[in-house]
């Protein structure tokens, strides 16, 4: 046999095991390079391997974009939407001297809350000694007369008996009341933004709606209006 006889024996056949091997294994290597290589083609012939990535990008751009754009939660003391003709909020808060003082206390009679905010302060002691020295105006007028603030109980008792007070004191330092009927909330001083008590009053009827409220109070003559005001109730 000659030499180039023996080259073209040597060659495997096309239908033998080990040329079937090599086949897969080419494949095989040819799917591995197209995997590889799928998701840029991809990305640029909009297939959805892209469109996942891409939707997976956007989501945690959008993400990023709730947290520093999501809106501050309102203050906890944002003012009350309280009005005229709507029922009065209950209330059971201590006064001064111990006791508890609840709305349901007043049934059947009218009722003014002055919302004062510090004691001993010079326009709250004003409005204080202005409701005392009404005191018994309001009681021929069918009207009790509570002042509330968040003082503690003792600085309201410390209050009432340096300037003689006749009307009972509310403690509420939780601000659960003030912010029920609308005494709390943003103010202003020098130009300082705060938290704080809004000087308040609000008249309640003998059928326990809001009949009159006076929001942002001047204290010279306030009480003598709000006497005139629960006399035509």
């Amino acid at each position: 046999m000659s030499k180039k006889s023996r080259k073209k024996s040597s060659k495997t056949p096309s239908g033998s095991p080990t040329a079937k091997k090599k086949t897969l294994k080419t494949r095989a290597s040819t799917q591995t390079r197209s995997a590889k290589t799928q998701p840029a083609s991809a990305a640029k012939s909009g297939q959805p391997g892209a469109q996942t990535a891409s939707h997976k990008a956007a989501s945690k751009r959008l993400k990023s974009s709730e947290k520093t754009t999501k809106p501050a939660p309102s203050p906890s003391g944002a003012k009350s939407a309280l009005g005229e003709g709507q029922k009065a909020p209950a209330f059971r808060l201590p006064r001064d001297g111990g006791k508890v003082v609840t709305l349901s206390d007043y049934t059947d009679q009218k009722l003014v809350l002055f919302f004062y905010p510090r004691a001993d302060t010079p326009g709250c002691t004003r409005e204080a000694i202005d409701f005392t020295r009404l005191k018994d105006a309001f009681a021929a007028a069918g009207t009790a007369v509570l002042g509330i603030s968040a003082d503690p109980l003792r600085a309201q008792e410390k209050f009432r008996d340096k300037h003689s007070l006749g009307i009972p004191l509310i403690s509420d330092e939780a601000h659960e009341m003030l912010e029920a009927y609308g005494a709390w909330g943003e103010k202003s001083m020098y130009g300082r933004s705060f938290l704080g008590i809004l000087r308040t009053t609000v008249l309640i009827g003998s059928d326990g709606k809001v009949a009159k409220l006076w929001r942002n109070v001047r204290v010279d003559g306030h009480a003598d209006e709000v006497l005139e005001a629960a006399r035509s109730l």
